[in-house]
């Protein structure tokens, strides 16, 4: 985590933006003489806005953040209103997880409204308030959203007008083939098994256990990716738990250190989120058991709890994504490789054209994009490529995909910046050189067809002090996907073993 790069210091900015934010939250809430739970639901509320709101421009957020209350309110309402009626109680609690994950087909904002409607459903279980006290509950959610915004949109606006969309738009599909209504599908059973097991077994904090369960399917796209996270997950609280003995319990809820160790947890929550799950989680249990302290009910056999709850979730979690609709790693991985690798054909072919002399093309957008699907296939990849996974052929395969698929992005992107000079001027070996990757790339997703020539390519050869650099990328582009065909196409045993 603390070696891992952060280009323009984006990772430690916004860290310390959510210390701000959610600080500001909580001195908000108790300035407006609220309660300590709504004060935590404060800092729940405004940690939630600044985590996971990540649409791609400025605009797209404040909207988001807006939203967030209209989608966490009524589930909160609800949730307070059914404490008494476990049964209608744990029903719609496993209709807002399935419709949380559903949401994502929306893209980040379904994601993030998603996400903030089941927390506030698990806050309601964390806090147990009465009635009596939504009122003061959904004003602490409105003060968290301004003060949320207010650093957000306003005092610390960290821009991204030259970064790439968050994330790439997810794979499609209709019906059960839909990725997104497949991971809905399990994150509602292994929610279900959570919470039937956990009832059983911890009445008073069954909760945590279906917290521990949708967590895990957070950012995940197949059964590989879930397994590995539940993993992480659990070895962050078993690291976050003997932290808390070592800190929380001492401390007995005293509230400055308290409060300066809980902006430590925050700070390193944002800090670790991309770089590691398992510290963040380390951080994310550390805040808990400060936050039980706070509530005066921490001791060691509350965290012992929050220990065997996290095992029946990453349990349930595990269960689910190998009986209910299974999502193999193999289909997933071979989904973003032929979306990396059709990048990778209109990268070239916009290259060319600007090169060409044609102002419309921009392979920049492209590039962008490339960059993004192929952090997307390393994590779909990231279960072969773990320490602990037996099969070293596999293994092999994995790690050789995407080191050819990392050099077809540094090509492109040396393209790229031979594109945009203003003084290039067409070369027809470009021409030539660029319908063979297109051939090339044809061959690897759509096997035993021919692409279609492209006429429009075919003019005289006027060299430029460009075109061998360019050259030089395309050859070399040819050459990566051409080592790709081993272990993508050399059978579907082969196939499988690679991306499986």
């Amino acid at each position: 985590m603390f070696v891992s790069p952060d280009p323009g210091l984006l990772r430690l900015r916004t860290a310390v933006r959510a210390v701000l934010g959610i600080g500001l939250a909580v001195t908000a809430a108790e300035l407006c003489g609220l309660s300590l739970p709504a004060s935590i639901t404060a800092g729940l509320a405004a940690l939630l806005a600044l985590f996971n709101v990540a649409d791609p421009t400025v605009a797209r957020q404040a909207v988001t953040t807006a939203l967030l209350p209209v989608a966490g309110l009524p589930v909160l309402a609800a949730a307070t209103a059914l404490h008494g009626q476990p049964l209608l109680r744990d029903a719609v609690f496993l209709a807002v997880i399935g419709c949380g994950v559903a949401a994502r087909r929306w893209g980040p904002r379904g994601n993030a409204l998603g996400i903030f409607a089941f927390m506030m459903f698990f806050a309601a279980q964390f806090l147990h308030p009465v009635p009596e006290q939504l009122a003061e509950l959904s004003a602490a959610v409105l003060v968290a959203m301004l003060a949320a915004a207010l650093v957000k949109f306003g005092l610390w606006r960290i821009e991204r007008r030259t970064l790439p969309p968050a994330a790439p738009a997810p794979l499609g599909g209709r019906g059960l083939a839909h990725p997104t209504t497949r991971l809905a599908l399990q994150a509602t059973a292994a929610c279900g098994f959570s919470l039937a097991v956990a009832q059983a077994l911890f009445p008073e904090r069954w909760y945590w256990a279906v917290g521990a369960a949708w967590w895990i399917f957070v950012n995940t796209a197949s059964r590989g990716e879930t397994l590995v996270r539940g993993f992480r997950r659990v070895l962050g609280t078993v690291c976050g738990l003997a932290a808390g003995l070592v800190v929380a319990i001492p401390l007995h809820g005293a509230p400055v250190p308290t409060a300066v160790l809980l902006a430590v947890c925050v700070f390193g929550i944002f800090y670790s989120a991309g770089p590691s799950y398992s510290w963040m989680m380390f951080f994310v249990t550390v805040l808990a058991s400060l936050l039980y302290g706070l509530l005066g009910v921490l001791d060691a056999g509350l965290l012992a709890l929050r220990f065997g709850e996290t095992l029946v979730g990453a349990l349930g979690a595990g269960l689910a994504v190998a009986v209910v609709l299974p999502i193999t790693t193999h289909a997933a991985t071979d989904a973003w490789i032929q979306r990396a690798l059709r990048c990778v054909r209109q990268c070239a072919a916009q290259a060319a054209r600007r090169i060409a002399g044609d102002t419309g093309a921009d392979p920049a957008p492209a590039v962008a994009e490339l960059e993004l699907l192929l952090g997307r296939v390393r994590l779909s990849l990231g279960p072969l490529l773990h320490p602990l996974n037996p099969m070293r052929a596999r293994k092999a395969r994995a790690r050789r995909v995407l080191v050819l698929l990392d050099d077809c992005a540094r090509q492109v992107r040396g393209l790229a910046e031979i594109a945009a000079d203003p003084d290039a001027s067409h070369d027809a070996r470009l021409t030539a050189a660029c319908q063979r990757v297109e051939a090339a790339v044809h061959r690897l997703v759509t096997p035993g067809t021919a692409p279609a020539a492209d006429p429009a390519h075919a003019t005289e050869a006027h060299h430029h002090p460009g075109a061998e650099r360019a050259l030089a990328h395309l050859h070399s582009l040819e050459a990566a996907l051409a080592g790709l065909a081993a272990p993508l196409r050399s059978g579907p045993r082969a196939r499988s073993d690679a991306m499986a």
